[in-house]
């Protein structure tokens, strides 16, 4: 299963490289989801989250649940302006106002989400309207874009709405009942009219039996016969023939029902009982485990893994069933069906991980936060159906009269390869095999849609389109300043002229090209218009080249401009705005360097790909620019030493070390700086500052001639030597010809400085 490839999982790739469409990814159990999304990082070039409604679906994904993502709280969601406490206490509401207000999302997770150009919502079944338009919010007020879905971010969305619903309580379902028809995801605000691509997979891996196949299918549209019922429960068999049966797990509809056959078959396995507990670091909440800490077995017992064999050699996967052969207090050996062979287990870890932008590189990355390790298994006598999602069985008993949701039976026998494994605790009900009313509905009115390819080929012009304003508008950029000039800590004020105005000269080169690139988005979409492939690429290439080298410059200065905050002290807010900065000209410049092959591959219909290399060359010279600005900032004299280098308003200025304050002038003379540029630009008498220079010049450190044209020099020195290096005398006898800091700069030069 895990190398076919079906023509719709194709097609999802282009969907997601080739338009901006939010994607719903559906199909039945068994078709390959699950494989499309292990092999996304590959596929596309975009930055992308994954996400889940749960924290073992989040485990499941490899990705983070979406309310640790967007920091939602524990709630109902309502899409509207209005205060929560209009709509009761019966319970936990909150509303838009209530987000911006009570729960603003913090700076890490912004930084992450201001990065994403796709979303991965997987398990989308169980995501309720709400939440789903709470994540919306949230996108749009970090991106600052309210005219487009999920602030320009593209959704794709994967699941199955024919197994486990979402869960909504009656005194929740009063006040969202105003809001929404039903509480499946697709009846989202943030999904009206966003042109959400239906994508469903409809090659059955799992499944090879068409009588099977029939069967599942007609249960999932509610179109089930009393044929089918009848088909089915001919696998049905009494409890005395059940306990004759091995190597089958049962799925069951409660909690109780499965812990309670698994604690009474391995209570009734003679031998020791062995415990084995999980080594859990850092931070993995007990709500996460994907196991229980403590492991009970016996030998004889009957286990499931819980995870794909991570030593590549596929010796078991996740829901593959097993006996244990042996135990020690540190060792486990199972044997598998049809193999005499015993097979050692080895621990397994599961990670808790969150999305972050890496503080040197700027890329978005993963952060393992805490980890799990523990023997990947567990007592398979008998498993939920909620648990039992993912996984496929070869023989299972069915236990299902008691189903108490919609999909709940369909669910359960999906597991399963074939009706050959099937086995029937109890008998099915028609009155049990109903599915969701709202989803059988949304599921039909997708029949009549347009077929994909033409969906697909309308939403990439629109895409290009949308990629040419997105790409050469500086707006993200612009915004960023401004927003950085409302923050920025307006109670303090730096001493240096070039720093209070750096961040606005940048607002100033940005603001220079606005104008120029309005008409070149013109040029563009005229291009594209008229299909001049050519003359576009050409256009292209050139942009790239001119922007590049205009973002570059603004990005330099921008490191420069941090680089000499970093040397300073009390200024992290400051830096931290500072790098929202720096990330949207990051984010800017790989968007421009991909643009082209983007737009082109579109055009031509060609395959595009990860694009690592460009992210990796903005990578390397955001890299190399940052050290060339360390090394400016650490040759700047006026950063020789770490100070405030700021102060509040009507405050004195610090008070340097002597020292300190003379190789401050020494360093700017060395840059070239006249007597009177190094008083104004320190702030200091001229006096001082010839005074400081006479100091360095009879220490070799300053040269006279940097300051004096040899004729002055020439001419003082002889009036030095004529009243034998006695400067007070030189000041009585000849007053105003010379001041006192002139002669002492010649006469250090001359070696005669008396003290």
């Amino acid at each position: 299963m895990e190398d076919q490839v079906t023509d719709k999982l194709e097609l999802a790739a282009q969907f997601v490289n080739s338009t901006n469409s939010p994607i719903f990814l559906t199909g039945k159990a068994g078709t390959g989801k699950t494989t499309f999304l292990r092999s996304l990082a590959n596929l596309t070039y975009k930055k992308y989250v994954v996400v889940a409604p749960t924290g073992i679906a989040a485990l499941h994904a490899k990705g983070v649940t979406i309310h640790s993502q967007f920091l939602l709280p524990l709630g109902s969601f309502l899409p509207t302006q209005d205060p929560d406490g209009k709509f009761g206490t019966g319970a936990n509401f909150y509303t838009q106002h209530t987000l911006t207000r009570r729960h603003p999302i913090n700076a890490a997770r912004k930084s992450v989400l201001k990065s994403i150009d796709l979303l991965i919502i997987d398990e989308v079944s169980m995501l309720r309207a709400d939440i789903l338009d709470a994540i919306d919010f949230r996108l749009k007020t970090v991106k600052r874009n309210f005219n487009e879905p999920f602030g320009g971010v593209q959704l794709l969305m994967i699941g199955d709405l024919f197994q486990l619903p979402p869960i909504v309580k009656d005194q929740e379902w009063r006040v969202l009942g105003q809001f929404y028809k039903s509480m499946h995801f697709f009846e989202a605000h943030a999904l009206k009219n966003s042109g959400m691509v239906y994508l469903e997979l409809d090659k059955i891996f799992r499944q090879q039996d068409d009588t099977f196949i029939t069967i599942l299918n007609n249960l999932r549209e509610n179109k089930v016969t009393e044929n089918d019922i009848k088909t089915l429960n001919s696998f049905f068999k009494s409890q005395d023939e059940i306990k004759t049966i091995e190597d089958a797990i049962t799925i069951t509809t409660h909690n109780y029902k499965a812990e309670e056959i698994n604690r009474r078959a391995l209570n009734e396995l003679e031998g020791k009982l062995y415990q084995y507990e999980a080594d859990v670091t850092k931070d993995f909440p007990e709500s996460l485990f994907p196991l229980p800490k403590i492991l009970e077995l016996k030998v004889g017992a009957q286990i499931m893994f819980v995870k794909n064999d991570s030593s590549g050699f596929s010796e078991f996967f996740n829901g593959k069933m097993a006996k244990v052969k042996d135990l020690s207090k540190d060792e486990i050996t199972v044997t598998f069906e049809g193999r005499e062979d015993g097979y050692q287990l080895k621990k397994e870890v599961w990670e808790n991980k969150k999305y972050v932008i890496h503080e040197e590189t700027k890329e978005l990355e993963e952060e393992v936060i805490g980890t799990f390790e523990q023997f990947p298994i567990k007592l398979a006598w008998a498993v939920t159906v909620h648990k039992s999602q993912g996984l496929t069985f070869d023989k299972a008993i069915i236990d299902v009269g008691q189903a108490f949701a919609p999909g709940q039976v369909y669910v359960a026998l999906s597991r399963l390869r074939s009706m050959d494994g099937l086995i029937l605790r109890t008998r099915i009900q028609s009155n049990t095999i109903n599915n969701d009313p709202s989803v059988v509905s949304f599921s039909k009115s997708t029949e009549s849609l347009p077929p994909l390819n033409v969906v697909l080929e309308e939403r990439q012009v629109s895409f290009i389109q949308r990629l040419v304003f997105q790409t050469f508008n500086f707006k993200d950029i612009l915004d960023s300043i401004l927003v950085f000039e409302k923050d920025a800590d307006s109670h303090l004020e730096f001493e240096d002229e070039d720093m209070r105005t750096a961040v606005g000269n940048l607002k100033t080169l940005i603001q220079a090209e606005l104008d120029y690139l309005g008409k070149f988005q013109n040029q563009l979409s005229r291009l594209i218009h008229q299909q001049e492939i050519g003359l576009l690429q050409e256009r292209l290439e050139k942009a790239e080249h001119y922007y590049e080298g205009k973002l570059e410059n603004i990005l330099f200065k921008l490191l420069i401009h941090r680089s000499e905050i970093d040397r300073l002290s009390k200024t992290q807010t400051y830096k931290e705005k500072l790098d929202e900065i720096q990330l949207s000209l990051l984010r800017k410049l790989v968007q421009i360097k991909k643009a082209a092959r983007v737009m082109i591959s579109i055009i031509e219909k060609k395959p595009l790909g990860k694009l690592e290399k460009i992210d990796l060359e903005v990578s390397y010279l955001r890299s190399k620019l940052e050290k060339e600005a360390e090394r400016l900032a650490n040759e700047n004299p006026k950063f020789l030493k770490n100070k405030t280098g700021k102060r509040k308003k009507g405050s004195p200025n610090v008070k340097l070390e002597k020292g300190e304050t003379y190789e401050i002038t020494y360093l700017m003379s060395d840059q070239g700086a006249t007597i009177e540029e190094i008083a104004v630009q320190r702030g200091l008498a001229e006096s001082t500052i010839k005074s400081h220079l006479a100091k360095g010049i009879q220490n070799g450190r300053v040269l006279l001639s940097a300051h004096m044209s040899q004729e002055l020099i020439e001419e003082v020195s002889a009036i030095i030597k004529r009243f034998d290096a006695d400067l007070g005398k030189i000041r009585q006898e000849l007053p105003g010809t010379y001041d006192y800091g002139t002669l002492k700069m010649v006469a250090a030069h001359l070696g005669l400085t008396k003290g």
